[in-house]
């Protein structure tokens, strides 16, 4: 598989809102750096910012994502959720009304999920 190929997940109602929230909080309280938006797999925060629309708006509509884009909203959920320093940490279930609790079970779902599907994308070829 390669970060191009569209690749269909099927994801409940509750992990789309996870990362719908997820990439959102890039454009609200979470303070992204260069480094860590290439790091994502973005060019920069701008272009974060610009794909967290355009992501924002495909999981909306049920789009069927590449395997670079799930990854990337993966990743950004990820870090905006779990850092204080650069993400929505500990004011996360404020900024987003979910519990951290509901959060780490929803990740950990997406995750496995993510895992089964993108295994070459998110781990390197085995």
């Amino acid at each position: 598989m390669e970060p191009d190929d569209l690749v269909e997940i099927e994801l409940s109602t509750e992990e789309r809102r996870l990362l719908w929230w997820g990439l959102g909080e890039w454009s609200g309280p979470a303070n992204c750096s260069e480094n860590l938006a290439i790091a994502m797999d973005f060019e920069s925060v701008a272009d974060l910012l610009e794909q967290e629309r355009r992501l924002r708006l495909a999981l909306e509509a049920r789009e069927v994502l590449s395997a670079r884009d799930w990854r990337r909203a993966l990743l950004a959920t990820e870090f905006v959720f779990a850092s204080d320093v650069f993400g929505s940490g500990v004011e996360w279930s404020i900024t987003t009304g979910l519990r951290d609790e509901e959060t780490v079970r929803t990740l950990r779902r997406l995750q496995r999920k993510f895992a089964r599907a993108l295994p070459d994308v998110l781990y390197g070829r085995r």
